[in-house]
């Protein structure tokens, strides 16, 4: 697997927790914590942190019109100007959708937690077949920048069960 940039973004955020929910029903659909947030951030080596994530979904995933994610993040002993993130997915091949969310300014030493409900592409029911009949096949790419310049890139696949 190709990555755009280093792991040394890793020292200057720390993913601590992420959820995903379908707003319409309020099914809880992917929920991920760390288990303590770092207390030294010199201690983080770059190197162990994971860079892919594998989601797996129910198929009611695919019926969701609207997505609500929570994401909480440390922010190192640097403040990060201008933090702003750029989402891609994928199947096959074909863009289904990209998002460009920005953080703005987030303050040295604290944490973080921004929440966003987006709508959810519309898609036909042959691709949600194909979608579910071909795990893995639906990826994303997260690209994570502070002042303009790429400090983090990470890569998800999709299946659903």
């Amino acid at each position: 697997m190709q990555f755009l940039c280093s792991q040394a973004g890793y020292r200057l955020v720390q993913f601590l927790e992420f959820s995903i929910k379908n707003e319409d029903t309020n099914e809880m659909l992917f929920q991920l914590k760390r288990p303590e947030i770092p207390l030294n951030w010199e201690d983080i080596d770059p190197a162990e942190e994971g860079r892919t994530v594998n989601y797996k979904f129910p198929i009611s995933f695919l019926q969701a019109k609207n997505i609500g994610t929570t994401l909480t993040f440390a922010v190192g002993p640097k403040e990060l100007s201008s933090f702003r993130m750029i989402e891609r997915h994928y199947f096959r091949d074909r863009l289904l959708k990209s998002f460009d969310f920005t953080f703005g300014f987030c303050i040295p030493n604290t944490v973080n937690t921004w929440e966003h409900i987006y709508e959810v592409p519309a898609l036909d029911e042959k691709t949600k077949k194909e979608m579910v009949l071909s795990p893995g096949q639906t990826v994303s790419d997260s690209f994570y920048f502070v002042d303009n310049k790429l400090v983090l890139h990470n890569k998800a696949s999709y299946s659903y069960c």
